[in-house]
């Protein structure tokens, strides 16, 4: 059998119920294994789970601590390392499983002992201490289905209450890590991501203490509801000074960061689920941590970055509270730093980096982060160097330490020799003289060494993100993405709204063009406020009901958005471009709706663009099969490289072993890129790439070879894309082209950084 899903306005109660029973159990004078094992039995009752177990890190592996459903004798015996099977994954990644069939999972790990072949769907959470998974919190079903939202958040909520209890019975080794990697004292090659190019040369400081919650379970949900509002009151009010106080010295172009950063602490749907985690029976504390584990997971979840990095904010917001509320509102930076330092943090939010004294504050490394959040925004603009995605980095660094950061490298030194000293110093003299060189072409034309002016464009979400045309001296947005408005709102966007974003955006550009992408919804980025359940229950989002697709069965959501578009682009040319299409009709319905919202507001007198250019992006690898019957209807072409390759090579492109096995510059991307732009020879459409790719000085070097005389890509990749693009002989590369693509070497990026090494083009190494 399978359990009905509770409804929404029993959810709170039912998981207080379970919480009231669960503190029985902690405050019952038994043994912990006991206690154990009275959970297993309520958790799988409450949700009517035939199987619910408990494993706990032991000796670096997790052991199967309790169970109720699968074979005692198992007990203590089944043992999974970090990373094996589900249940390993679970606490390796810190993220939640949702399967409807566990063995169809690649990385499912059959144990025999414990009687689970009897069972099909499978749900786990991990237990969470001081930020680490000591253990993890599974059911299993015998029918194939997947488990409701409510009943994935009683099990989070009962993870954070376990963890209490056996953190008190001293069941896991929680810091047996960390003690390890204290007791090393050689020096250690840590790597990450450049999110802010620079080098940078410092003593280690922690941005904040660990804040451990000790009690998780409320005595009086009305008193810790008191301590949120509160807690809620002191810390916009600290945001809202410490955004009145920001200076950057460049004309305040920064402070559409901060504002939207303001949004998220005022958030009502924040605060309500908050309230929500209260009203099940958690302390203040456990509820804003049980509400930011639910954040941390769905940003794994996300596959657009730009989304992914906004929910930073959120994250930081929380960190903020929870401090605020346990009254351990001490960091790094209200201490003062004494000396050039390195700050060493998860994460962080604008507002927390504009604490610190710019003077001493010589580099950032985080062990999250990346090129669109926006700390990064402010840290460029203070000249910041950040390294991101730097994993274990507050076990492996010690407060106190010697750091070498390199950005550019993605590279920090953590208590360097004297001869990595001496070389760094050397590195640093020279990169001083490369960054002086790229700010000194900010104001200079993208144009090759031949003279063929390149549109070097950037991608954008905000309104913020607008500055960086300036501060790039790119020549427009090739993208603007405008579903973020829709994912950061709490509720659907109204016209108004969304016409004073676009109105914004446009008055910020000026006379340079920015192109619209309609609402790119469904998928991984579901809106709360909406039903979307055809997509959330996909197996293959990306690939499911989202983009084009979905604003076409919801034509209103769409028809609002061409009002809003219109209506703040009156008297401006007005380019749109519509995603994932597949078939051109899918594109003509679109165009359609445009046409006859323009006709809509002219019959009501309102001023309409002075013109209106259309676009679509080509990212379903079959629309180059229509590609010729859409030409005529088109201005421009836009290839998103992202989906795209992961579409030409049947790899999920968010998939952790497959990120880095497929190639941009591989035979089959370029072919294919290749036949595109042989296509669209002849015509009168712009073509244009605002992928990834194009944001790599090499990859774009390619692009620009096959015919691309446009690129969109991120602020960060102007500067060394604009310096490859100047130190180019185009005309040399578009003739060696035919015969690079005719015979592909084995290795093809070595053949194309051959090439451009021979050619001397600058590529930044």
């Amino acid at each position: 059998m399978t359990n009905a899903p509770l409804p929404p306005s029993t959810a709170a109660q039912s998981a207080r119920n379970i919480l009231t029973r669960l503190h029985e159990v902690m405050a019952a004078r038994t043994n912990a294994q006991s206690k154990l094992n009275q959970v297993v039995g309520i958790i799988g009752e409450c949700l009517d789970s035939e199987v619910c177990s408990i494993y706990l890190l032991r000796d670096g592996s997790l052991e199967l601590y309790a169970t109720r459903g699968l074979k005692q004798e198992a007990v203590h015996v089944t043992r999974l390392a970090l990373g094996e099977g589900l249940v390993g994954t679970i606490a390796e990644q810190i993220e939640t499983l949702n399967l409807d069939e566990a063995a169809a999972h690649p990385d499912f790990s059959y144990r025999p002992e414990t009687g689970e072949e009897l069972f099909h769907s499978f749900a786990g959470v991990p237990i969470i201490r001081r930020e680490q998974a000591v253990g993890v919190l599974c059911v299993q079903h015998s029918d194939p289905r997947r488990y409701e939202e409510i009943e994935i958040e009683t099990l989070q909520t009962v993870a954070m209450v376990l963890s209490e209890l056996i953190a008190n019975a001293d069941l896991v080794d929680t810091t047996a890590r960390i003690d390890a990697a204290a007791a090393d004292q050689s020096a250690q090659r840590l790597t990450g991501q450049k999110l802010v190019d620079g080098m940078g040369q410092g003593i280690a400081v922690f941005h904040q203490p660990r804040i451990t919650i000790e009690h998780t379970v409320a005595d009086d949900i009305e008193a810790e509801r008191h301590r949120v509002y509160a807690a809620f009151d002191k810390m916009r009010e600290q945001i809202d000074r410490m955004a009145s106080q920001a200076e950057f010295g460049i004309g305040g172009e920064h402070e559409e960061v901060l504002e939207t950063y303001k949004m998220f602490a005022y958030d009502e749907g924040w605060s309500r689920r908050i309230n929500e985690a209260i009203d099940s029976g958690l302390t203040a504390e456990a509820a804003i941590e049980r509400v930011q584990q639910r954040t941390r997971m769905r940003m794994r979840q996300i596959d657009d970055p730009l989304l992914r990095d906004r929910m930073h904010d959120l994250e930081d917001l929380s960190n903020r509270l929870i401090r605020i509320v346990s009254g351990q509102m001490g960091t790094a930076a209200q201490m003062g730093l004494r000396q050039d330092s390195i700050l060493i943090a998860r994460n962080l939010g604008p507002a927390e980096l504009l604490e610190y004294d710019r003077r001493r504050l010589k580099g950032v490394v985080l062990e999250e982060g990346s090129l669109t959040a926006h700390v990064i925004i402010v840290a460029r603009a203070m000249g910041v160097p950040v390294l991101g995605r730097v994993r274990d980095v507050r076990t492996s660094i010690r407060e106190g330490d010697l750091l070498l950061l390199d950005a550019a490298a993605g590279t920090v030194q953590v208590r360097p020799t004297t001869a990595m000293l001496d070389a760094f110093d050397a590195k640093l003299e020279i990169s001083q003289k490369r960054r002086a060189n790229l700010a000194a072409l900010r104001d200079l034309p993208a144009v090759t060494k031949d003279g063929v002016p390149i549109d070097l464009m950037i991608n954008a979400g905000l309104r913020e993100d607008v500055a960086a045309l300036d501060l790039t001296g790119a020549r427009g947005i090739g993208l603007f993405r405008t579903e973020f408005q829709f994912l950061v709102s709490a509720t659907l966007p109204q016209r108004e709204r969304q016409q004073r974003l676009y109105r914004d955006v446009l008055d910020a550009a000026g006379d340079r063009p920015v192109i619209f992408r309609t609402v790119d919804i469904g998928g991984d980025k579901a809106l709360p406020y909406m039903n979307m359940e055809e997509s959330a229950q996909e197996e293959n989002p990306a690939m499911g009901w989202r983009a084009l697709r979905l604003a076409l069965e919801r034509e209103g959501l769409l028809k609002v958005q061409a009002r809003a578009l219109m209506e703040a682009a009156a008297g401006r040319t007005l380019n749109v471009m519509f995603p994932m299409v597949s078939e051109p009709w899918e594109y003509e319905a679109a165009r359609a709706l445009f046409v006859g919202q323009r006709a809509w507001l002219a019959s009501r007198g309102k001023k309409l663009p002075a013109a209106i250019r259309y676009g679509a992006m080509l990212e379903v690898p079959g629309l180059v099969e229509t590609l010729d019957l859409m030409l005529p209807h088109l201005d421009f072409l836009s290839i998103g490289t992202n989906d795209l390759t992961q579409f030409l090579f049947a790899a999920d492109r968010a998939h952790p072993r497959l990120a880095e096995r497929y190639d941009w510059l591989s035979p089959t991307v370029m072919r294919y890129l290749a036949r595109v732009v042989k296509l669209m020879s002849g015509s009168k459409v712009t073509l244009g790439v605002c992928g990834e790719m194009a944001g790599r000085p090499l990859e774009a070097m390619a692009l620009l070879g096959l015919g691309i005389d446009r690129l969109s890509i991120t602020p960060a990749g102007v500067g060394p894309v604009k310096a490859m693009i100047r130190s180019l002989d185009l005309g040399a590369l578009r003739q060696d082209m035919p015969a690079i693509l005719a015979r592909p070497a084995a290795n093809p990026r070595g053949q194309y950084q051959a090439w451009a090494e021979q050619y001397g083009v600058d590529l930044g190494n």
